[in-house]
């Protein structure tokens, strides 16, 4: 697994393009990630940690 910076805050949260997400698999769990610093919980399916971070953008 490659190594990943931490996400750098976004100057405002709440505008929908600083919402940036991405998966990262560690072991047998996928895990969504945002720039604004939101992480979605542990998926064993990468369909899951996708719709996860999908949610979090439309959110």
């Amino acid at each position: 697994m490659a190594q990943q910076d931490e996400p750098t805050s976004p100057k405002n949260p709440d505008d929908p393009s600083n919402h940036r997400t991405t998966t990262v698999e560690k072991g047998h769990f996928c895990t969504a990630h945002c720039i604004c610093g939101w992480r979605g919980p542990a998926r064993r399916a990468r369909s899951l940690a996708r719709a996860d971070a999908e949610g979090h953008v439309r959110a």
